[in-house]
């Protein structure tokens, strides 16, 4: 209103001024008028782009405002094939697939080829396993809409294979076996027939022939034999023998046959045919009364292969057995026939129990290795 009265006053002054023309009336006229155009479309223009355009504090870009920009969430694919170390196909991998809260897992097809479908976007990562292989990880990131292939996975052979090994009673006895032949009494005596493990593993036939052979062949064995022989010869027991070299050596193969028939009839055949263990199982425990009690019952009295306690058949069967065999080579003078053998038994039985007695209160102290035993146990 204020530039129409401008112009008004200015008309009205160049009226009362000066002379109007027609030509210069028409000529302001359509001056006025594009003034006023301009005016209303400048106002206008600026009133449609306030109604447009939402405040510059409220203005938020869209996906659909920027074409370029990738669409957030979605899904895509994971696929690739598995091969072994000379490049064959592996069917039956295990392919377990970690995605943020995303899990999957599937087994690689007769191709070796695995296919996850329906994965959300965004970073994995793939474990990948099969028996006798070394495990694998793959990891990517998988965009909406991707079919992502993963790089051939060649699977290798584990470099550490973990095997359980359960040892057998034989493997077990044989073990206990090696340390009762390291028992030595003063570190010279053998001192096999003992074992400081109370519940040992059983011996089979064959680890009884073995430990009866190495008893009998052992260099202070024929020592032994030939002490006695000389003390018998000194003593001119058995004079059938005669005297001189030729006697001594009679005396040395029946002290020696004495020593080899007893070992093998009474520790190693017939146990193996009775199924019980020759050896003294070392008490070591209780009272002294308790423990000679124990010690002397073993020449009657033995521990079978079953782990229980049973009459001591073999040594009894053993000692008449060795008894009498020694009839057979002693000489005819100093044969006494049935009485012998039975004589020959009883000595054997007594000197089993006074062994015991021996073997509990004493030798343990003197015996070489005997803490193995104890030890392991």
């Amino acid at each position: 209103m204020g530039l129409r009265k401008n112009l008004n006053s200015q008309i009205t002054k160049s009226r009362s001024s000066v002379e109007v023309r027609p030509s210069s009336v028409r000529r302001f006229i359509a001056e006025y008028l594009t003034i006023i155009g301009i005016l209303f479309g400048t106002f206008g223009s600026l009133s449609a782009r306030s109604q447009q355009s939402p405040s510059a504090s409220s203005t938020i870009a869209t996906p659909e405002q920027l074409p370029n920009a990738p669409t957030p969430g979605g899904t895509g694919s994971i696929n690739g094939t598995v091969i072994d170390k000379d490049g064959a196909v592996l069917e039956g991998a295990k392919i377990a697939l970690k995605s943020g809260a995303f899990t999957a897992a599937l087994e690689s097809g007769s191709a070796g080829e695995f296919d996850f479908t329906s994965v959300p976007s965004g970073p994995f990562e793939l474990t990948i396993s099969a028996p006798g292989f070394a495990s694998q990880s793959k990891s990517g990131t998988l965009q909406a809409g991707q079919d992502y292939i993963v790089p051939e996975v060649k699977m290798v052979v584990a470099t550490t294979v973990e095997i359980n090994v359960t040892q057998t009673r034989e493997e077990i006895a044989e073990q206990q076996i090696h340390v009762e032949e390291e028992q030595h009494l003063f570190g010279v005596i053998p001192n096999y027939y003992v074992s400081y493990v109370p519940d040992a593993a059983p011996l089979n036939a064959r680890q009884k022939f073995e430990l009866g052979w190495k008893f009998t062949v052992n260099p202070v064995a024929f020592v032994t034999a030939g002490a006695f022989a000389g003390i018998e010869q000194a003593r001119n027991t058995y004079s059938g023998y005669g005297g001189g070299p030729q006697g001594y050596l009679k005396r040395y193969g029946a002290a020696y046959a004495n020593f080899v028939s007893g070992t093998f009839f009474g520790d190693v055949i017939f146990p193996s045919l009775l199924k019980q263990d020759p050896r003294y199982f070392y008490k070591g425990t209780g009272t002294k009364k308790s423990r000679l009690l124990y010690a002397m019952a073993h020449g009657v009295i033995c521990k079978g292969d079953n782990g229980h306690w049973q009459p001591n058949y073999s040594s009894v069967l053993g000692s008449l057995a060795a008894g009498g065999l020694s009839n057979l080579y002693y000489p005819a003078a100093n044969r006494n026939g049935i009485g012998l053998t039975f004589q020959n038994t009883a000595i054997g039985l007594g000197g089993s129990a006074i062994g015991g007695v021996v073997q509990e209160f004493i030798l343990h102290k003197v015996t070489t290795h005997s803490h193995d035993q104890q030890s392991e146990n």
